[in-house]
């Protein structure tokens, strides 16, 4: 298992700077990393920060995430097998919201194969004082950056007087209970604070459910459907019963009197089949907030 860890933040928060950081802690504790790196535009200026001997797969015009999923998967399935690595950093465009950025990353083909040890986002504490000043759909996609962080840096804070500092830590503590908030100037984080994260569950067969409560509340989740088949009708059955905080599913679920497993994908309550014309290994990823404690169809 290789880990993976997403680095979220709005554009200019500082998350270069703490990916040129983590990458000398790393080297420093003798790990490989290897690098995706999204950018908006068609110049892949920031990747230039990135030593020439770790493994980088550019992607430009912020396609990590969304139509640009299956792009995603092809550099990931390639560092995979072309390239000597411990861990693999996905650095997101600022653009980019965070569910649709962890959703790029797994793929039923290769989910076994990497561990995800969370969302980091770098927020800048000045911005956030000043959100206000933002369009509305620019202040939600950052805030939906901070509420979705696994671990959250409030950079910058140099800028800012204590009472300040204060205040911003308060109103993201707010924002996302869930995260350890620190405060840093230039993106610097210790490595070991990203080590103790966990955003993967567990892997679970569908005949046997294990369902502890997880303390991350973006996750995600991969089932094996072993000896389960099921109507197309059952499983959207099963689809209607899911809460809201599931936003993402994708991978081959065995449909009774079809030959192959079917390719089916969801986001966000709109679900989609596709026949697959050769036989795909039978797992589904599953992408939410609690997926640990979610009843499988099929495992009752």
């Amino acid at each position: 298992m290789k880990d993976v860890y997403l680095f979220s933040g709005f554009l200019g928060s500082g998350k270069t700077s703490m990916l040129t950081d983590v990458i000398r802690q790393l080297k420093e504790k003798n790990l490989k990393p290897a690098v995706i790196m999204n950018e908006l535009g068609k110049l892949p200026f920031d990747s230039q920060a990135v030593e020439k001997d770790i493994p980088l797969k550019e992607m430009l015009e912020g396609c990590i995430c969304c139509s640009g999923a299956e792009k995603t998967e092809a550099q990931i399935q390639s560092l995979l097998l072309d390239s000597d690595f411990d861990v693999l950093i996905i650095e997101t465009t600022g653009a980019a919201h965070p569910v649709e950025a962890l959703d790029a990353v797994y793929s039923p083909l290769f989910a076994d194969q990497l561990n995800v040890k969370g969302i980091i986002t770098v927020a800048d504490s000045k911005l956030w004082l000043h959100r206000d000043t933002l369009t509305p759909q620019v202040r939600s996609l950052f805030m939906e950056q901070i509420r979705h962080a696994h671990l959250l840096l409030a950079n910058k804070t140099d800028l800012l007087t204590e009472a300040e500092q204060g205040q911003v830590v308060y109103e993201l503590q707010g924002l996302n209970p869930h995260a350890f908030i620190l405060q840093t100037t230039n993106g610097r984080v210790p490595l070991h604070l990203l080590e103790g994260l966990k955003a993967t569950a567990q892997v679970d067969k569908a005949d046997i459910v294990k369902a502890p409560i997880a303390s991350m509340q973006l996750g995600s989740r991969l089932v094996e459907f072993t000896d389960s088949e099921f109507t197309q009708e059952q499983f959207e059955d099963w689809i209607r019963t899911l809460p809201e905080t599931i936003y993402r599913m994708k991978g081959y679920v065995p449909i009774e009197g079809i030959k192959n497993p079917m390719l089916f994908q969801y986001a966000y309550g709109m679900v989609q089949w596709l026949p697959e014309y050769i036989k795909m290994p039978a797992k589904l990823v599953i992408i939410g907030e609690n997926v640990s404690s979610l009843p499988i169809i099929g495992g009752q």
